[in-house]
């Protein structure tokens, strides 16, 4: 792949908050995008995460009860989509741990925002849509899903075939707001 073959997988990347409820998606697809997220990077190897398929259609649409909030229109979306990734922060390592206190960085947090864009961008790869969501009812997923209470739901991601093939214009801030050299 080129950089800038990489870049146009980037741009094409976005969150995707209209599926074709019509069109399954196909598991090898779906373990494909795992695969991506497994071997993703983290502090001091620590893996903190565990992923949680969710496509049993009955479950799923529970599942996405739990995400939509009818008070602010959140969400509303996630029953169109076929799977759903759970993502929990598992416990990190001993090291990766000792970074956290010494460093006061959540190490776990940033490790699966990566490994939830690498999955996110096979999916893309793959042809599928995805949007990654933080917006639901924590304590109602854990007692869905069977997930431990000593354990922290992160993140859901949907994931399907896009209603339309259609990429939105990115609107970012300009690169002289975000970028500097050398100094603030």
């Amino acid at each position: 792949m080129t950089p800038s073959e990489l870049l146009e997988l980037f741009s094409a990347r976005q969150s995707v908050r209209a599926y074709d409820a019509t069109k399954p998606v196909e598991k090898e697809k779906v373990l494909n995008c795992i695969e991506a997220a497994r071997i993703a990077p983290s502090a001091c190897n620590a893996q903190p995460w565990k992923f949680i398929v969710v496509d049993d259609p009955e479950l799923k649409n529970k599942l996405a009860d739990l995400t939509s909030s009818k008070l602010l229109g959140m969400n509303h979306f996630t029953k169109q989509a076929p799977v759903h990734i759970v993502i929990v922060r598992e416990k990190a390592n001993f090291t990766s741990t000792v970074g956290q206190v010494l460093k006061d960085k959540e190490y776990p947090l940033i490790d699966i925002g990566i490994a939830a864009i690498q999955f996110c961008l096979q999916a893309t790869a793959n042809g599928l849509g995805t949007c990654i969501l933080g917006w639901f009812d924590e304590k109602g997923v854990r007692n869905l899903l069977s997930v431990p209470r000593n354990k922290r739901v992160e993140l859901i991601i949907t994931a399907g075939y896009a209603a339309s093939p259609d990429i939105r214009k990115k609107v970012r801030k300009d690169t002289t707001e975000i970028l500097s050299f050398n100094k603030y």
